[in-house]
């Protein structure tokens, strides 16, 4: 199954940097998505550090499979690259002081045919726009999630809390990470959507289903995406990656084989 990338880093209309950080391989069928957090420049250094090293990482543990991969396969390789970024972003931090405390949010997706293995740490987003139905994929790692799970809070005042973005998982804050990693089917025609909290904190989640559902190009969504978090405000930086699954080529001519009579 062929996938179409697209990207879009804005640093929204409040802060002057950039502590989003993107990288998109699409002969890997790779995405990597990370939002910084620190002091002066350290969210830049720890971000950019967690894209880079985990596609390296990935390159390393991935490529040299010399058969079709199996989920188990894919998920130990993101968790094996998930602990040695760890280590080099904690390991920096601790190296150099203008970037002690550093750490950042991680989302990776992998793309294989029929399949997205994803993982991440913190609460960058994914989610799969299928057939105008949008979910959200991943689970946040924060506070406000475990007030929610624990029904101490409704997602009305979770929309207005002041614990939004405290995370209780972040790569390179300590010197080990979970990152948590499931697998999706994936179907012709499906629409992902990784993203930084600077867009999900901005756009509910019914405008992100209605951009997606837009007879749009996919580069042209990712802008009205970005466009969308800045008419609310733009309060940080917004980074979103778009993943349209393609039908193969021929399927319709399969398709009138299969069912001559119906197609």
């Amino acid at each position: 199954m062929p996938y179409d990338f697209s990207f879009r880093v804005d640093p929204g209309r409040i802060r002057h940097n950039n502590e989003d950080a993107v990288l998109v391989d699409p002969a890997r069928g790779l995405a990597v998505l990370a939002d910084g957090m620190g002091g002066y420049n350290a969210g830049e250094v720890a971000s950019g550090m967690a894209t880079a090293l985990l596609a390296r990482e990935l390159a390393l543990r991935l490529d040299p499979a010399a058969s079709p991969l199996r989920v188990e396969d894919t998920v130990r390789a993101l968790e094996g690259a998930a602990d040695a970024v760890n280590r080099a972003i904690f390991d920096a931090a601790r190296a150099h002081p203008s970037c002690s405390g550093m750490g950042t949010t991680l989302l990776v997706a992998v793309f294989q045919p029929q399949r997205l293995v994803v993982g991440h740490v913190g609460d960058s987003r994914a989610y799969r726009w299928r057939r105008g139905e949008l979910t959200q994929i991943t689970r946040d790692h924060s506070l406000l999630q475990e007030q929610l799970d624990a029904g101490l809070i409704t997602p009305r005042q979770a929309a207005v809390s002041i614990h939004r973005n405290l995370v209780t998982r972040a790569v390179g804050v300590q010197d080990s990470v979970r990152i948590e990693v499931h697998a999706h089917g994936v179907e012709p025609g499906d629409c992902y959507l990784l993203c930084s909290d600077g867009l999900s904190d901005m756009v509910d989640d019914a405008s992100l289903a209605s951009i997606l559902g837009r007879r749009l190009t996919l580069q042209d969504k990712a802008q009205a995406l970005i466009d969308g978090a800045n008419a609310r405000g733009g309060r940080d930086n917004i980074a979103v990656v778009l993943v349209q699954a393609l039908r193969p080529r021929g399927w319709w001519r399969r398709l009138r084989a299969r069912w001559p009579g119906d197609a």
